[in-house]
C-alpha cells in the first residue's frame, strides 16, 4: 500500500465514521471500485481508528473536561450520572465484543460481502428515513435510553450497518431531544474503539504488530491525518446535520449504494 492509497482510506474512515453511511460497508465498496487491498497490518488500522477518536476527543474537549471535573467531586452529579449512562450503553457491545468476536469476524470473510453490504445498507436507509418522519422528541436521554441504543450500537457490527446511523436515529425514534443524541451517540462509541483496538493488539503478534516494516511512516502518517482532518470535519458537521434533521438526505444516500452495491454482486 502506497501513501496515496493510505490517505483514499484514510477519508473514507474518517468521513463514514461519523457520517451514518457505514464506514465498513464503504471499505468494502471501496476495496472493489478502486482495488486497494485491505491493509493486513495492525498498526495501520489501530493508527486511522486512533485519529477518528482524537477527532472526536478534539471536538467534544469541553465536554469530556466538564464531565471528568464533575466525576471527580465524587458526586452523584449530572456529570456522574451522564458517565455512567455510557457506561450502561456499552454493556450490549461489550457482550458481543468479548463472546461473539469471532462469528463478527467469520461474516466478514463471506465471498457475498457486497451483496451483504448493500442488503445492510438498504436496512440503514429505512432506519434512518424512520427516524426522520418520527415526530421529534423532548426527553434527555435516560438509563433506558441509553441501553437501547447502546443494544442498536450491536448491530453495527454488521458491514452496511452504520454506528452513528443507527444510535442517533433509535435516540431520535425513542423520543430524545435532538440536540442530545449526536453528543452522547459520538461520545458512547469512545471506549468501544479503544477497547477493540487493544483487544487486537493484545491478541496479536505484539513485536510484529509494533515493529513491522510492512508500512512505511510516510503510509502511516498519510493515513492518520487524513482520517483525523476528515472526521473532525465529519463529526461537526453531524452534529449541525441532526440538529437540523436532516437525515433523509443520508437515507436516500445509502439506499442508493446498497442497490448499485446489490446490483453489482448480481452482475
Amino acid at each position: 500500500m502506497d501513501w496515496i492509497e493510505a490517505l483514499i482510506l484514510g477519508i473514507v474512515q474518517g468521513l463514514t465514521e461519523f457520517l451514518p453511511v457505514s464506514s465498513s460497508g464503504h471499505l468494502e465498496i471501496g476495496k472493489q471500485l478502486l482495488g486497494i487491498e485491505t491493509p493486513d497490518s495492525l498498526r495501520f488500522t489501530v493508527v486511522v481508528h486512533g485519529a477518528t477518536v482524537l477527532s472526536t476527543l478534539v471536538v467534544f474537549r469541553k465536554d469530556i473536561v466538564e464531565l471528568f471535573s464533575g466525576l471527580f467531586k465524587f458526586q452523584w452529579n449530572e456529570e456522574t450520572k451522564y458517565i455512567a449512562k455510557i457506561a450502561f450503553s456499552m454493556i450490549p457491545i461489550g457482550i458481543v465484543g468479548l463472546f461473539f468476536k469471532d462469528t463478527v469476524e467469520e461474516i466478514f470473510n463471506t465471498g457475498s460481502m457486497l451483496l451483504l453490504v448493500g442488503l445492510m445498507l438498504l436496512i440503514t436507509a429505512s432506519f434512518l428515513a424512520f427516524s426522520y418522519y418520527k415526530k421529534s422528541g423532548d426527553r434527555d436521554i435516560t438509563f433506558r435510553d441509553a441501553l437501547i441504543i447502546g443494544i442498536a450500537q450491536t448491530f453495527a457490527v454488521l458491514p452496511g450497518i452504520s454506528r452513528s446511523g443507527a444510535t442517533i436515529a433509535t435516540g431520535l425514534i425513542i423520543g430524545n431531544k435532538r440536540t442530545e443524541v449526536a453528543r452522547f451517540s459520538f461520545l458512547m462509541v469512545l471506549v468501544p474503539i479503544i477497547g477493540e483496538n487493544t483487544l487486537d493488539l493484545l491478541k496479536s503478534d505484539v513485536p510484529q504488530a509494533v515493529t513491522g516494516n510492512e508500512i512505511g511512516a510516510l503510509v502511516m502518517l498519510a493515513g492518520f491525518v487524513a482520517a483525523f482532518v476528515s472526521g473532525l470535519l465529519a463529526c461537526q458537521w453531524m452534529i449541525e446535520i441532526v440538529k437540523r434533521g436532516k437525515l433523509i438526505y443520508f437515507a436516500l444516500y445509502c439506499a442508493v449504494v446498497g442497490a448499485l452495491a446489490i446490483g453489482g454482486f448480481v452482475w
